[in-house]
């Protein structure tokens, strides 16, 4: 029991980890695209109102299409894995002994020695048989399965929050400001963004925050003068 309540607790903060690692990467889509959009559209016109829409469209279309991408794929992932159960209900009927084998040389990698891996393996499937040749095969908690909604959901919100800033910064700052101040806001929140993500994912925080700017200030640039071709 002891040993179920650790592996339970970390798929719980791993699944955690992997849901705000999405929404940091969502905010980073959202802030990247709309940006392109805005420099495009107002290198190419000072129409206030046309730069606004435009923004604004890209917005809604990059978080539903990026809503509508994490259901797809959660929902492929969650049929997958009920799909892997059941083809493991079925061996257990069909092949017990390899089931049985597979749950040993699990336990005998970790350490135990033939025999108490093979009373373990035993006693476990006599047990709980699927649960523990799901977890032992293919590291699953059996029917805890992500929630194809609540991707698409976070995906929506965080792209759509990404999008914000710089959609208010061309949108409402001074004529004077609308460049340099867009320039500022999307720079900090992809450097934001950049630290987040290392932080989440344990890399190199420096490195992160320096490609995001480098990145983010590329697609202005190339953006703003695509828009002045027309």
């Amino acid at each position: 029991m002891s040993k179920t309540k650790p592996k339970k607790a970390q798929q719980t903060m791993d699944e955690k980890l992997n849901t705000l690692r999405a929404g940091v990467l969502g905010s980073n889509d959202g802030i990247l695209t709309v940006v392109g959009v805005l420099f495009s559209v107002a290198a190419a016109t000072s129409n206030q109102f046309t730069i606004f829409i435009a923004g604004l469209s890209d917005l809604l279309a990059c978080a539903f299409s990026m809503a509508s991408g994490e259901y797809a794929s959660v929902s492929t992932q969650k049929d997958t894995e009920k799909a892997v159960v059941e083809k493991e209900r079925q061996l257990l009927k069909t092949n017990f002994e390899d089931e049985l084998a597979a749950v040993k040389r699990h336990y005998m990698t970790l350490g135990v020695t033939e025999t108490t891996a093979m009373a373990i393996a035993k006693d476990l499937l006599a047990k709980k048989p699927l649960e523990t040749v799901v977890s032992v095969k293919y590291d699953m908690k059996l029917g805890h399965y992500m929630n194809p909604w609540d991707a698409a959901f976070s995906s929506l919100f965080s792209a759509s929050a990404g999008g914000i800033f710089p959609l208010f910064a061309m949108t409402f700052l001074p004529t004077a400001m609308k460049w340099p101040g867009t320039i500022i806001a999307v720079s900090l929140s992809v450097a934001l963004t950049g630290y987040l993500s290392a932080v989440l994912g344990k890399g190199n925080v420096k490195t992160a925050v320096i490609r995001n700017v480098i990145v983010g200030i590329i697609t202005m640039f190339i953006h703003y003068y695509v828009g002045t071709l027309f």
